[in-house]
């Protein structure tokens, strides 16, 4: 596929108006919309920012690339633009940008694009190429340009795989490691040297840096005669992958990247870990230091994915416990997704058929408090303390979870033992470091295992526990002391409360308390149902309304869990929240309480009772005046919906 297949000449910009970095983004973006290549320019506008979060696309020498991946794409499309007077795009080097790449990929963008636009990053590590097109006055002039660059690329790629087929045909003993090469999966460098490196890039798109960066490795290795294997980790996956004999025989290891990449393999090498800008812009550099040595060890048993005095780029406390806590959310989410609508369709299925129904106990069990709900908390917590502390903090991470849900300390509990998990962790790495090398295979097997479980489960089963036991136990003593004298005050409190920890020890004091009243005599006793209900029908409804009509509030990921939340909000399964409230607890929680807490007086105000301890719409109809249950509901979601939309901070503007 060419480049200028995705390189249109109508979306072409030759003379960028743009003095400002958002100038030129609002612009390219435009050329886009204009040509109905993007079908949500808000959408793509919030993806790009976030790209540009992450670190900036102004890779240096007078080029910048924003891109996003996204749903707000219909076609995979590259705008290209010139600034003849250059403007600050907050470039790697400070230096004016003056060429724009702006790429727009879809979300389920095939492999042949993505490949394309991996040839076209690769093309702009050629300086003599951009001098090229500055030069051009048309667009045109730009597409023979590129068509003519790709041309000359594949027939070298062809003449060089000819090449290295004939050389492997009729010298089979000759040496594999001094191949001049520069074909992907190919060692690159001087066949007559010895030294030899690996390398590893990527980006969170994946679709240039990822690309750039290798090529820029595979060029410099090549001009100072050292060999080098480059593994990309772009979209279409990890690509070229490392060898384990590759990793063994390597003097150093580059990993120029900016997400996650799998690093146990590394254990015990020299491991350079930089931001993949710098496999661009600071190619020599990192493959000077790697063929010397000149790198930390890395270890993986214990570590945080990082040796000590490594030098990865600044991370502020924040994005780093940010980092920690959306691992842990975004492996949770599964659960929370697929066990509650399981549940909402056995709530349907049950006041269709009835509690004994085969088809609703199996869905019930399947997602309910012993099949997917139960894993919440544990997984939550659990792989919190492997973004911290690697993967043997995984198994105490979830053992804490687990202790937080059997001890009713609902999911803050699951987040302080997550944290604590993979910090305790890090303490036992720390602590036996100064251990014989004999015994380090036992540290992962054994030793991390035993003591960091002990750890987290004694300090779980000794501060977390009597906590939350006791102020459950205290929580259900003083509602009870409450009496119902002041129902509307008392309709407030309960409905609160069930958005306090959605689960944890407040929300099962409320809930406990209606229970109880449920089942003694009265004819008031589906009152208090009412409230807990209404107030746990709030938070999940309150989100999917928030990331419906507040959409640049939220990032992609976010709208589209945000949709499952309707479904979970009907049916009473207050859960669906707990990502967004782990997330952004201050504002989410703050606007769920007020909601929930409104919605719950009302159902006191109203008179309204619910005869049923679970089900949310589905046993509506069963209330005394079902159509004011429902109204108190939707005042509730609202009022915390608003909060939290206009409350909440763009993700474009977060740091």
């Amino acid at each position: 596929m060419r480049i200028t297949d995705l390189m249109i000449q109508e979306t072409m910009i030759m003379d960028l108006q743009a003095t400002t970095k958002a100038e030129a983004i609002d612009e390219l973006i435009a050329s886009l919309n204009r040509s109905g290549r993007i079908n949500d320019p808000v959408l793509f506008k919030e993806m790009i920012y976030k790209r540009e979060a992450e670190s900036s696309t102004g890779i240096g020498g007078g080029i910048a690339m924003p891109h996003a991946k996204t749903t707000a794409v219909n076609e995979p499309t590259v705008v290209f633009a010139k600034s003849r007077k250059g403007l600050d795009f907050e470039a790697l080097d400070d230096q004016p940008a003056h060429v724009f790449f702006m790429i727009a990929a879809p979300e389920g963008a095939g492999n042949t694009h993505l490949r394309t636009l991996a040839a076209l990053s690769r093309l702009l590590i050629d300086s003599d190429f951009i001098s090229q097109l500055m030069s051009t006055d048309t667009p045109a002039e730009v597409s023979a340009l590129f068509d003519a660059k790709q041309a000359e690329a594949a027939e070298k790629e062809a003449a060089k795989e000819k090449a290295k087929a004939e050389k492997e045909a009729n010298a089979a003993s000759a040496s594999t490691t001094g191949q001049q090469q520069n074909t992907s999966g190919v060692i690159v460098g001087n066949a007559n040297s010895e030294d030899f490196v690996v390398a590893v890039t990527a980006c969170p798109t994946g679709i240039a840096h990822t690309f750039m960066a290798e090529d820029a490795l595979k060029k410099k290795a090549q001009e100072m005669g050292i060999n080098i294997r480059v593994e990309t980790n772009g979209s279409e996956g990890a690509q070229n992958v490392l060898t384990a004999d590759e990793i063994a025989r390597a003097k150093g290891v580059i990993v120029a990247a900016d997400k996650n990449v799998e690093m146990a393999r590394f254990d015990g090498k020299p491991v350079l870990q930089r931001p993949v800008s710098d496999g661009i812009r600071k190619s020599e550099e990192l493959i000077r230091k790697a063929v010397n040595g000149d790198a930390p060890i890395y270890r993986s048993q214990g570590g945080n994915a990082k040796e000590e005095g490594a030098s990865t780029g600044k991370i502020s406390v924040g994005s780093k416990i940010y980092k920690d806590l959306m691992n842990g959310i975004s492996h949770m989410l599964p659960f929370v997704v697929g066990g509650g609508i399981l549940l909402a369709i056995s709530f349907l299925f049950e006041q269709l058929a009835s509690p004994e129904n085969p088809i609703v106990q199996l869905l019930q069990t399947i997602g309910g408090g012993t099949g997917a709900f139960h894993f919440l908390i544990p997984v939550l917590a659990g792989f919190i303390a492997m973004s911290i502390g690697d993967r043997p903090a995984l198994m105490p991470g979830m053992v804490g979870g687990l202790m937080a849900v059997n001890s009713n300390a609902g999911f803050l509990g699951g987040l302080a033992a997550g944290f604590l998990a993979g910090y305790v962790v890090i303490g036992l790495r720390k602590l036996f470091k100064g251990l014989p090398k004999a015994i380090d295979g036992l540290k992962p097997i054994l030793l991390y295992p035993v003591f960091g479980l002990l750890i987290v489960g004694a300090i779980s089963f000794y501060v977390f526990d009597p906590i939350f036991g006791s102020l459950n136990t205290w929580l259900v003593d003083a509602l009870g002391n409450l009496g119902t004298g002041n129902a509307v005050l008392l309709g407030l409190l309960l409905g609160g409360m069930m958005s306090i920890d959605m689960g944890g020890p407040f929300n099962k004091a409320a809930y406990t308390f209606a229970i109880g009243v449920f089942t003694s005599s009265g004819n008031t006793d589906g009152a208090w149902m009412a409230a807990v209900m209404a107030g746990g029908m709030v938070p999940p409804l309150a989100i999917a309304l928030a990331t419906t009509f507040f959409k640049s509030k939220f990032t992609e990921q976010e709208r589209k869990s945000g949709l499952t939340n309707y479904v979970l909000g009907f049916s009473f399964i207050t859960e669906g929240a707990i990502p967004f409230a782990a997330a952004d607890p201050l504002r989410v929680l703050t606007s769920c309480i007020l909601g929930s807490a409104v919605a719950g007086g009302l159902t006191q105000l109203w008179s309204i009772n619910v005869p049923a301890p679970h089900g949310g719409i589905f046993v509506a109809a069963l209330a005394n005046h079902a159509l004011l249950f429902l109204l108190a509901v939707a005042i509730g979601s609202v009022i915390s919906g608003l909060i939290l939309g206009l409350w909440k901070k763009s993700p474009t503007l977060v740091k």
